[in-house]
């Protein structure tokens, strides 16, 4: 199996599966294309239909987009807890991976994930980014409450809703977001997890600059 992806730094999209693979010891080989370069696009058409990564390639197979490769990997590994194992917080799950899939637009465009950078706080995106923050922080603090007393993720154990939600722990650190102690503590928990750290050693490492997600 092939796991196409971005620039660790930024590629926020290509963290998510790629910590649930290497989270849940599941082999694959990395091919890394750096992005906003003149051959981007073509290098990444080479693989994935949308010229967009992440994209899982296996044999005959290929799957785009961040949540089709996690759902591809929790049907072919039925014995690995990608997902949780409870019903109801496996729907709610579902439920909040979706919602990060489809929404807090605002919050993305105004802290792209920057792995290198360290920003002091300050209001970015206006009222939009706030209330993204603010929905994000409700779904934390609700799956936790009803779901997590197994572990300090959201679900108690790691899972896909974890990897989902990492690229936005980063960007609470990364712009000195203020945070609760419950909240700060999830996010040591994230970006303490082998895999996280493994990521971030090798996003660190790189020298691409992308001028477009180096704000201010």
């Amino acid at each position: 199996m092939k796991l196409i992806i971005g620039n660790k730094n930024y590629s926020s999209w290509s963290m998510r599966p790629w910590l649930v693979a290497r989270h849940f010891r599941i082999a694959f080989d990395e091919i890394l294309i750096p992005l906003d370069m003149p051959d981007t696009r073509a290098k990444v058409l080479a693989w994935s239909p949308s010229g967009k990564v992440p994209c899982m390639v296996d044999g005959d197979v290929t799957v785009w987009e961040t949540l089709a490769i996690i759902e591809t990997l929790a049907e072919r590994h039925p014995d690995l807890p990608i997902w949780p194992r409870d019903p109801a917080a496996r729907a709610h799950a579902r439920a909040i991976s979706n919602e990060m899939h489809a929404g807090f637009a605002a919050l993305r465009t105004a802290c792209p994930m920057n792995l290198k950078a360290q920003k002091p706080w300050k209001p970015r995106g206006g009222e939009a980014a706030a209330k993204d923050v603010a929905r994000i922080l409700a779904n934390w603090r609700e799956a936790r409450h009803r779901f997590g007393a197994g572990g300090p993720f959201l679900y108690g154990a790691f899972s896909a809703a974890d990897a989902m939600y990492a690229p936005v722990t980063t960007r609470l650190t990364t712009y000195s977001w203020p945070m609760d102690d419950d909240i700060r503590a999830y996010v040591d928990a994230v970006q303490s997890t082998e895999a996280f750290v493994d990521w971030k050693t090798a996003g660190l490492a790189e020298t691409w600059v992308t001028s477009s997600e180096e704000v201010d």
